[in-house]
């Protein structure tokens, strides 16, 4: 079906001059008179594009834009206005409106603008059917797995993503806090729109709250222009802030009005400005106890709190490591232009009893590290960390590997001449004195 476009202008003459003009381009419309019409012609229809007076009767261009950006994020809004000035125009881009026209209209550049909002219509919904094709294929948003804590994991992000609840995402580091976010946002009613992803952590903490609420020109130093913050910018997209534990005291305040109160104070300013966003949170501390000594607002945490998701470690989903394996292995090898290897029986067994303290972020690391040491077909043991080798008792250094070869022959010759340390000693082509040596070293015994 090709896309449709609405026009909304009051003016008769403009309105059908405007309508004859985009259907001898080729594009079907639909045209109306005022505000209201527009608003419950887009309730019946998905149109690409609405193009719109500001001034009309009934519902004007501003309050035409808010019911889009509300009920049809996807629709692209042109402007059109012989009253207002440029500063009102730029106002309702930032309510988002993509385009704006002053009166009196030239019909060529009208086309030429709605041509090129048509385009990137076009754009953004191959976009969004292509992560709809990934999330087919790699689940939700690229978690990868099938045992039962990452189906629970599943389960929950279902139940919640389609609300607008506040989600606290809880885990170890690594863990993949910041993909479970993204799988919200791609499964919730605006996953059209921007998904912003902050690490509290990664900022110095003086620029939190410029960085959230946006600041004022000459608020502080080095603030040479008005910026608007990331609470604003998404217009009813979904904000992630991860590391929440990290924010001073004075922005979890603001983040606390912000939520409740849909509205944020920019650096500097005097009265408060609305914004519409969806807020995601994330931690790997205690904020019980960090609430308990005073560094995070108790408020504050029962609202991020109000729908708490945990990410699984590694080691508590051991059943997901081969798939994991296989997934890292392709990423790798795509990315390096190297051909796919297999991982040897005995690379996957260290690979499966390790106890990755990183979780898959380290898991990821490991395969990175042996797509690049692995010349030929097979991930063996040698292409692996030291510290993944050792910890399954095999050393990694020439002098250990030589002893724990020599303590283990003994043993078996030991036994293999019933105990008898002569006939033991003879076996092994050595004096009797080198063998109790050796004995005494490895702790030995006739019963070994």
């Amino acid at each position: 079906m090709s896309p449709r476009i609405l026009v909304a202008e009051d003016e008769e003459i403009l309105r059908i001059n405007i309508r004859e003009a985009l259907e001898e381009a080729g594009h079907e419309v639909d045209a109306v008179s005022d505000g209201e019409a527009a608003a419950t012609r887009m309730l019946d229809e998905d149109y690409a594009v609405v193009v719109t007076d500001i001034r009309m009767p009934r519902l004007d261009g501003i309050g035409l834009l808010s019911r889009v950006v509300a009920a049809r994020p996807q629709t692209l809004v042109l402007i059109m206005t012989a009253y207002a000035s440029v500063e009102t125009a730029i106002d309702a881009l930032r309510l988002g409106a993509h385009d704006y026209l002053l009166k009196p209209i030239v019909l060529d550049d009208l086309c030429a603008r709605v041509l090129r909002l048509l385009e990137l219509r076009a754009l953004r919904d191959e976009v969004v059917r292509l992560r709809r094709d990934l999330r087919e294929r790699l689940g939700f948003e690229g978690i990868v797995g099938g045992s039962a804590p990452i189906r629970k994991l599943f389960e929950l992000i279902q139940r919640v993503a389609a609300t607008e609840a506040t989600v606290l995402i809880t885990g170890d580091s690594g863990t993949g806090k910041e993909l479970v976010a993204r799988a919200l946002h791609a499964q919730s009613k605006v996953a059209e729109r921007e998904f912003l992803a902050l690490n509290m952590a990664a900022l110095p903490r003086e620029m939190i709250e410029a960085q959230l609420f946006g600041h004022e020109k000459g608020a502080f130093t080095g603030a040479d222009r008005r910026r608007e913050g990331l609470l604003r910018t998404v217009r009813g997209g979904t904000v992630f802030l991860d590391e929440v534990g990290e924010m001073p005291l004075a922005a979890q305040a603001k983040l606390l009005r912000a939520i409740e109160a849909r509205e944020i104070l920019p650096v500097g300013a005097e009265r408060p400005e609305k914004a519409e966003f969806r807020l995601l949170a994330a931690t790997n501390r205690d904020l019980e106890g960090e609430v308990r000594e005073g560094r995070f607002r108790q408020d504050l945490f029962f609202r991020l709190n109000v729908f708490r998701v945990t990410v699984p470690a590694l080691r508590d989903r051991r059943d997901d490591i081969p798939e994991l394996i296989s997934h890292f292995v392709e990423l790798q090898c795509r990315r390096q232009g190297h051909r796919r290897p297999v991982v040897s029986n005995q690379a996957m067994k260290l690979l499966m009893s390790y106890p990755w303290p990183g979780n898959v972020r380290e898991l990821s690391n490991v395969i990175e590290r042996a797509i690049i040491f692995c010349d030929g077909d097979t991930i063996d043991v040698d292409h692996l960390p030291a510290e993944l080798v050792a910890h399954d008792g095999i050393p990694t250094g020439l002098r250990a590997a030589v002893e724990d070869f020599e303590r283990k022959h003994i043993a078996w010759v030991l036994r293999a001449a019933g105990g008898n340390r002569d006939r033991t000693a003879e076996m092994l082509e050595i004096d009797a004195a080198t063998l109790y040596r050796r004995l005494a070293k490895y702790k030995l015994h006739s019963g070994d």
